[in-house]
């Protein structure tokens, strides 16, 4: 997406008060304390196991480290996870091949 076309669904966004994840193809994430995350709006899982989960995006990844993850539920756009969570990062996607 060029970088006006972006301006522009944030202005729609701002303008009639949208959420902006939905505008904006970005996902929604709710953590219920340290033990669910869940994960709206996202386009895969990328890779799973009991310590890493990494759920793809459309501007990148998101990258959930924690101890004993299980995947709760899972339907297209929406992710479920449990266990003991330690963290949860955003990685751009990369420019480069």
């Amino acid at each position: 997406m060029s970088k006006w076309q972006q301006q522009i669904r944030t202005w729609i966004s701002r303008y009639f008060d949208l959420p902006s994840d939905v505008m904006l193809d970005l996902p929604r994430i709710t953590t219920i304390g340290s033990i669910h995350v869940y994960i709206e709006n996202h386009t895969g899982l990328l890779h799973f196991s009991d310590e890493e989960v990494r759920i793809q995006y459309k501007k990148g990844q998101v990258r959930i480290l924690g101890k004993d993850l299980g995947v709760k539920m899972m339907l297209k756009e929406e992710l479920l996870l449990e266990g003991e969570l330690k963290s949860v990062e955003f990685l751009p996607e990369s420019k480069g091949g």
